[in-house]
């Protein structure tokens, strides 16, 4: 849809805005009082409005039926990304940049405890695994299997991250215990197999005691003391993915609404909860990553599904750990292997965003709240980032609507049934072209090999204003910064560069200078005051 501003003056060019049909979230009609057509508020999933004026009824009747069926498409095929066809020269395929066996390589290297199994090859125990998955070396693979059968959604315990002091931390679904208590050895052999030395490790509960008990009753549950004995469970509640889109819609409500007071305002984004939940879910992933780090425990992250908070967390445990997860690479790496890899639904929980009545029950915002707390991490590390901000909003805006085919479909085995890689162009073959590369890099990043532990008090969160507040927020003081910081980044570069050529330049003429017999201890001390002068540029 090509939304053009025609300007009377001829000579003028005109301002066109492109969107996806399957961005538009929810469409709203304003009729002309006269009756003479009206305005077409045009609501997008990446929280983005459009205000359409249409004179003339005829016309605004069908513009406005034209945007709502469109934007209902279902058949995967008649998306964009299947008839999209690159602008820009492919340097990288996106689709082989990050196999999976690959990135497992540092985790299963010889005498490690860990190994790769192909026990999914066909997706034939979980449908929402990958082919490829990393499991303790001892355990075989119909004991996967046998797992698999006590395991929600099939989806039995598998290693999500390897901490540099070897502790591991791994994921799954919730175990079908029931009401009668039901056991598998074969699970429990599984979890035992992953705890080294014989140490206690923990089980990280994202729901409460009292829903984990509840789902008992349903036939799911949580591992029971009498047969996981070496396993410590920690409940820590977090918002069900079930409820988030009801924060979403309120906090976008809010930010719509230009007519208010500041109290008023601010009451409304306390009252939508986002900012608690972001708050709740920082603070999970902190407990998780000091269990690994400071006592070197292995830990199993799980709610009911294992598709949502499960994957937000052990998300935000790696970036917390693990250096190279904040590089634009690493991130890449990491959405590949614990969103897309590891089944979060996109097609369902995307399929509405923060303006759209939820229609399946299935949509929620899981992955946009786990941007919100990567930007929380960002803001309060700057630094130590490679991206700027700019490349999370990127992101989520592709993950709404777009003309790559990564954020495609539910799982793996849907991508490959539907040929995605085949068919479609892969959005890190676009985000790591040069040209585009460059523009997403953080001036100031200075790689910062240590842990980052956030401040999760409510005085240092943020409302992420590039994404909710920029219809009418003015950020061009934020970019003036960033350019400042740029020109800063070049002058020091510059500099820097000015350095290294005087001292090999001084470095020379003292050789030639020594080839002549000429030294002296005063010479030799000039030489260190003009190096000490040099070095402080």
């Amino acid at each position: 849809m090509i939304i053009s501003a025609h300007s009377r003056d001829q000579g003028a060019r005109a301002a066109e805005v492109w969107i996806l049909h399957m961005a538009v979230d929810a469409t709203e009609r304003r009729l002309y009082p006269a009756g003479n057509g009206g305005s077409l508020i045009v609501k997008c999933k990446d929280l983005k409005l459009y205000i359409l004026d249409i004179t003339g009824q005829l016309d605004f009747n069908n513009v406005a039926s034209s945007v709502e069926k469109l934007s209902h498409i279902a058949d995967v095929y008649n998306f964009y990304p299947f008839f999209y066809r690159p602008i820009f020269e492919i340097l990288e395929d996106g689709w082989i940049m990050f196999p999976l066996e690959s990135e497992y390589t540092k985790w299963t290297s010889a005498g490690s405890d860990w190994r790769v199994s192909h026990v999914n090859r066909k997706f034939e125990v979980c449908d929402s695994y990958p082919t490829v998955v990393v499991v303790p070396k001892g355990v075989t693979d119909a004991v996967l299997q046998a797992s698999a059968n006590f395991r929600e959604g099939k989806r039995f315990p598998v290693l999500s991250y390897l901490h540099d002091n070897k502790a591991a931390m791994m994921r799954c679904g919730q175990p079908l215990v029931g009401p009668n208590n039901r056991r598998s050895r074969d699970d429990e052999q599984l979890l035992l197999s992953s705890i080294k030395n014989g140490k206690r490790a923990f089980i990280f509960e994202t729901r409460s005691i009292v829903s984990a008990g509840s789902a008992k009753n349903r036939g799911g549950g949580y591992e029971l003391e009498i047969y996981y004995s070496q396993w410590k469970r920690i409940h820590h509640p977090l918002e069900r993915w079930t409820n988030l889109h009801e924060s979403l819609t309120k906090l976008t409500d809010a930010c719509a609404d230009r007519n208010q007071s500041v109290d008023k305002w601010l009451s409304r984004l306390e009252g939508s909860g986002w900012l608690n939940t972001v708050s709740e879910t920082l603070h999970a992933a902190c407990v998780v990553a000091q269990c690994l780090h400071n006592e070197s425990a292995t830990v199993l992250v799980h709610g009911a599904e294992g598709l949502d908070m499960t994957l937000c967390i052990t998300s935000l445990v790696q970036i917390i750990l693990d250096p190279d997860t904040r590089t634009i690479r690493g991130l890449e790496a990491l959405l590949e292997r614990e969103w897309l890899q590891a089944g979060h639904p996109f097609a369902s929980r995307c399929s509405r965003s923060g303006f759209g009545t939820r229609l399946t029950k299935l949509e929620a915002p899981t992955f946009l709240l786990f941007l919100d707390c990567v930007r929380q991490l960002h803001n309060q590390y700057t630094c130590s980032f490679q991206f700027t901000p700019a490349f999370l909003k990127f992101i989520f805006e592709n993950v709404c609507a777009s003309e790559y085919g990564t954020f495609l479909c539910n799982n793996a085995r849907e991508r490959q049934q539907h040929q995605v890689d085949k068919k479609t162009v892969s959005l890190w073959s676009y985000v790591n072209h040069p040209r585009i590369l460059v523009t997403f890099l953080n001036p100031v990043y200075d790689p910062n090999q240590g842990c980052l532990w956030p401040s999760i008090a409510p005085m240092s969160l943020i409302l992420w204003r590039e994404l909710f507040l920029h219809s009418f927020q003015d950020i061009s003081a934020e970019i003036e910064e960033w350019n400042v910081a740029i020109a800063a980044k070049a002058r020091d570069d510059e500099l820097r560069e000015k350095v290294i050529r005087l001292r090999k330049e001084m470095l020379a003429l003292e050789q030639e200078l020594a080839s002549h017999g000429i030294s002296s201890p005063e010479l030799a001390e000039e030489f260190r005051k003009i190096s000490v002068e040099q070095a402080g540029l």
